[in-house]
């Protein structure tokens, strides 16, 4: 029987981010306001561009959304793995000066292959921060489930996120990867079945499926209802809807 979840819901997945070219304009008082409207409790935000390519600003821009709201808002750095040592230099950069608490990937934006030696030196990075990284991982070239999960191998000690689960198309792929791989966690935006949810959970448990909404354009409120139409116990919903990214953050309550 499907439980009411709204008590301490973290969003993994948000954007903060102003590129008047893409038509993008997202502050971190937009974010908020979503999660309020969705009962979201705090959220991981990060940019929709790349640093240092199409963003040299993206860190700044974020730490200062993350200062603006600190009880609510954690910053993950979205970086080019091409970039090489330069993306490394950055990364560490992000947590060390900026308290960063993770790392973002977007294969279709930087046509960095996910399981790329760029690629791999980066997430051996976040690793070594004890950080996870979270990849847009869809329907598109280079972001597919099997695209993703070689890196999973090559990574044994990374926590990598699939953000969308595998979007519209690829979802039972993500499922079967995250069963092959313990170090691959299941994240929920914009991918449309809840039902699918069930089944990850079934199949791998709660402690590695993660709620996001890609809000502030997506909305929370939306999200939020379909991990309650996946009809799962209450204990479970609870994990997802916030255990789950907490433990990976070190903010287990």
């Amino acid at each position: 029987m499907t439980s009411p979840v709204t008590a301490h819901v973290f969003d993994a997945h948000m954007h903060v981010d102003h590129v008047p070219s893409l038509g993008w304009s997202m502050t971190a008082a937009e974010c908020i306001e979503r999660m309020d409207e969705a009962g979201v409790e705090a959220a991981v935000i990060m940019t929709i561009t790349d640093a240092p390519a199409l963003n040299p600003g993206a860190l700044e821009l974020i730490a200062e959304a993350c200062a603006e709201y600190p009880a609510r808002l954690h910053g993950f750095a979205r970086l080019h793995p091409g970039y090489g040592k330069e993306a490394i230099k950055l990364l560490r950069r992000a947590v060390h000066d900026l308290s960063f608490v993770g790392l973002k990937l977007h294969p279709v934006s930087t046509l960095s292959h996910p399981a790329g030696p760029d690629t791999v030196a980066l997430v051996r990075e976040a690793a070594e921060l004890g950080i996870p990284v979270l990849f847009h991982c869809g329907d598109e070239p280079m972001t597919t489930p099997y695209q993703i999960a070689p890196l999973a191998e090559k990574c044994p000690a990374a926590q990598i996120i699939l953000g969308h689960m595998g979007g519209y198309y690829h979802v039972d792929d993500a499922i079967a990867a995250a069963e092959r791989f313990p170090n691959l966690y299941l994240e929920t935006s914009a991918m449309p079945f809840p039902d699918k949810i069930h089944d990850a959970v079934r199949r791998i448990g709660a402690a590695r499926v993660i709620f996001g909404s890609d809000g502030p354009v997506c909305s929370p409120v939306l999200e939020v209802e379909k991990v309650r139409l996946a009809n799962l116990t209450g204990p479970d919903a609870t994990q997802v809807l916030g255990g789950t990214i907490r433990h990976l953050l070190g903010r287990a309550e």
